[in-house]
């Protein structure tokens, strides 16, 4: 997979792609990722890619020219060729108006050939970048960064990570937090292990068993698998309830995850 990231700020990015699973994946060729200084592609003495929006209002807002020269210089197909064709390709446009990114929007983009990520700047970008160029408009979360680049950083190391070979333990990552499915093909994993299925994680616990007067539940090393799964079942069903209650309306609940709920909402567990 090819990744791209354009930027004013190239610096930025020396850190969050130099170390974890980003680095090895770099290191080992299963990811490519090229920053590109937005500025190259401003052809005035002061590189300009700023500009005062039309109506008036407060700030700046980077201009469309900079930003399509440098998308069509890396070699990208045109926006309506992409999404005719339905190639591997996207260039996903940062910003706080766009829509939210999760796990099933970053398993999408895993899938891809090549990537492209605009880091919005200032006060916005023209809007004629997400109508003409970009295919996806994208946020990390209902709130306001000082810019794209945080978010982009997010995004490749979500992304990266659901690369195959990424990640030493390809299970790992189908039994973690917001992933709604997991795949059927993986068979070495603890038969114990339950996947999120769309929740937060269940707890985890590791030596030693008693740290400062806290234990870990006697269950877990019980042995019992099927009492590990119900257990860890239960308490990512607490902790989602506890924490993130909105995900329990668009998650797929059985028989059994519904009973449990109940009785926690009814103080039986």
């Amino acid at each position: 997979m090819k990744i791209d990231l354009v930027t004013i700020f190239p610096e930025f990015f020396r850190g969050p792609l130099d170390f974890g699973i980003v680095r090895r994946a770099r290191e080992a060729g299963l990811v490519t990722i090229s920053v590109h200084d937005l500025r190259a592609f401003a052809h005035d003495r002061h590189r300009t890619v700023d500009d005062r929006p039309f109506g008036g209002g407060e700030g700046m807002v980077l201009k469309p020219e900079p930003i399509f020269e440098c998308i069509e210089s890396l070699g990208v197909a045109p926006r309506k060729q992409r999404l005719a064709a339905h190639l591997l390709q996207s260039v996903v446009l940062l910003s706080a108006q766009g829509k939210r990114f999760d796990q099933a929007e970053a398993n999408d983009l895993a899938g891809l050939e090549r990537l492209v990520l605009i880091c919005g700047r200032y006060e916005g970008v023209d809007e004629r970048v997400a109508q003409g160029l970009a295919d996806r408009e994208l946020s990390v979360g209902d709130f306001v960064l000082s810019g794209g680049e945080l978010g982009a950083a997010i995004i490749v190391d979500c992304v990266t990570r659901l690369i195959p070979g990424a990640v030493g333990n390809a299970a790992s990552t189908q039994q973690e937090s917001f992933t709604a499915h997991a795949r059927t093909e993986i068979t070495d994993a603890p038969s114990s292990t339950c996947g999120s299925g769309g929740l937060l994680d269940y707890p985890h616990y590791t030596r030693p068993a008693d740290f400062r007067g806290m234990g870990v539940p006697e269950v877990l090393a019980s042995g019992n698998h099927e009492e590990i799964r119900r257990w860890r079942r239960r308490t990512a069903l607490e902790k989602t309830m506890r924490n993130r209650p909105d995900l329990l309306e668009r998650t797929e609940l059985s028989r059994e995850d519904k009973a449990i709920l109940a009785q926690i909402q009814n103080g039986e567990i």
